[in-house]
């Protein structure tokens, strides 16, 4: 596959649970840190994070929007000693404290971090909307603009 579709990169990404996701700090640093997809990744460019609104990645987000996600999955081509899937966004993120649009995104594997639910206090959502998509998976590589 030499030039992907944004659905070619929903397929690949499929079974990728975790993203490291990165922030710049309030003095300029880069902060990063895992993030977890679910298990249910259908992607067009939208990506959805829970986390405690006190937590310094919703500070980070609120004070520049601009942040990356990397992904490693498995090969498209899935040959035995071919390099794995490597995807990386850059995105605007935003907070969202609505429990509507929590529920829309929210699923039974997330009461392990937040045990009431949607409904447990502190919880926000992070959406990140991509800008610019750079995959490789083994020699094909490309840009995607979402």
């Amino acid at each position: 596959m030499a030039t992907w579709t944004i659905e070619d990169l929903a397929k690949a990404m499929g079974r990728i649970d975790f993203t490291m996701l990165t922030t710049r700090t309030e003095g300029g640093a880069l902060a990063t840190r895992p993030m977890s997809n679910n298990g249910e990744v259908e992607y067009r460019g939208d990506s959805f994070y829970f986390s405690w609104d006190s937590a310094r990645l919703v500070r980070d987000i609120e004070a520049d929007p601009m942040v990356g996600l990397s992904f490693q999955g498995q090969s498209i081509a899935g040959l035995l000693g071919k390099p794995p899937l490597f995807v990386a966004v850059q995105g605007k993120g935003r907070i969202i404290r609505d429990r509507a649009a929590f529920a829309e995104h929210w699923s039974e594997d997330l009461d392990r971090w937040f045990p009431q639910g949607i409904e447990t206090p502190g919880v926000a959502m992070i959406h990140v909307r991509a800008t610019r998509i750079h995959y490789w998976d083994g020699e094909d590589q490309g840009e995607i603009t979402p």
